[in-house]
């Protein structure tokens, strides 16, 4: 704050916390061996990562000052991807698979989480009554959890993509000209008419009306491309052009299939 030319009473004004969130399947927890019952235990855990702690500095209460006010950074987490800085809010027993189960575990930490938005934390600091206002970001679920909170098929629908509206063939046509479309309030706007049906439709045309949305989302999600899932895409995509290049398909009209097969084959070999 002196770097910045400002004074300690500058933080009275407010803080702003941006937390991200994250929730993944753990997988079988069972007792591996002792007298317990034989079934698979599932567990699903929600954490949350403090991201950074920022204060709004403006220089005073001119609307134009407060527009271009700078963001004077208090906290930043220097490791925001590792799992020190991963907080376990919430360990249950459950499979993630089972929606209703997990709505219903996770209910309240939505409830909480949506009081948070829309109200202040008060803590006295250096003598001082400083707000702390919450941003959260759900950025860390993977693909089949977004489908989840998010209420939309599971991941072989012809919905293929949880960001956009795109089916299958459509993305298959069209690779490249694509935007993120979908949204928590859009997606709840959906499974309203999912549920009511206003325009009295066929299952078929009620379907694509709402995209595949067909259970009530309740977390709202920012999903990105996580690592994984990139290397996936990147390993997919690779592979085939390497097969094309030992091939040296760019010299032939129409290779035949035994000719693909082994250009696989010699691939495969390398790798």
């Amino acid at each position: 704050l002196r770097q910045r030319g400002l004074e300690d009473s500058a933080c009275t004004e407010g803080f702003s916390v941006m937390i991200k969130e994250s929730c993944d399947g753990m997988g079988d927890v069972s007792e591996k061996h002792g007298g317990g019952p034989a079934v698979p235990e599932k567990a699903v855990r929600f954490s949350f990562t403090v991201m950074s702690v920022s204060l709004c500095a403006a220089a005073d209460d001119d609307a134009e000052e407060a527009e271009n006010a700078e963001e004077v950074i208090i906290f930043q987490e220097p490791k925001p991807n590792s799992e020190m800085s991963c907080k376990p809010l919430c360990l249950m027993f459950v499979d993630e698979s089972d929606h209703e189960t997990l709505t219903a575990v996770l209910g309240p930490v939505t409830a909480e989480r949506n009081a948070m938005k829309r109200s202040r934390l008060i803590l006295s600091i250096g003598g001082l009554p400083r707000l702390f206002s919450f941003r959260f970001r759900g950025s860390g679920y993977d693909e089949k959890m977004v489908r989840d909170v998010e209420g939309m098929e599971a991941s072989g629908s012809t919905y293929v993509c949880t960001l956009c509206d795109s089916t299958r063939a459509e993305a298959a046509h069209n690779m490249v000209l694509h935007s993120v479309t979908r949204s928590h309030q859009e997606n709840l706007e959906r499974y309203e008419t999912w549920r009511t049906n206003p325009f009295s439709e066929s299952a078929e045309e009620l379907r694509d009306r709402v995209k595949g949305i067909s259970a009530k989302p309740f977390m709202e999600t920012h999903p990105t491309l996580d690592a994984l899932h990139c290397d996936i895409g990147n390993a997919t995509e690779f592979y085939k052009i390497f097969q094309d290049e030992i091939g040296e398909v760019f010299q032939k009209t129409s290779p035949s299939r035994e000719e693909r097969r082994s250009w696989r084959a010699a691939l495969d070999k390398q790798l």
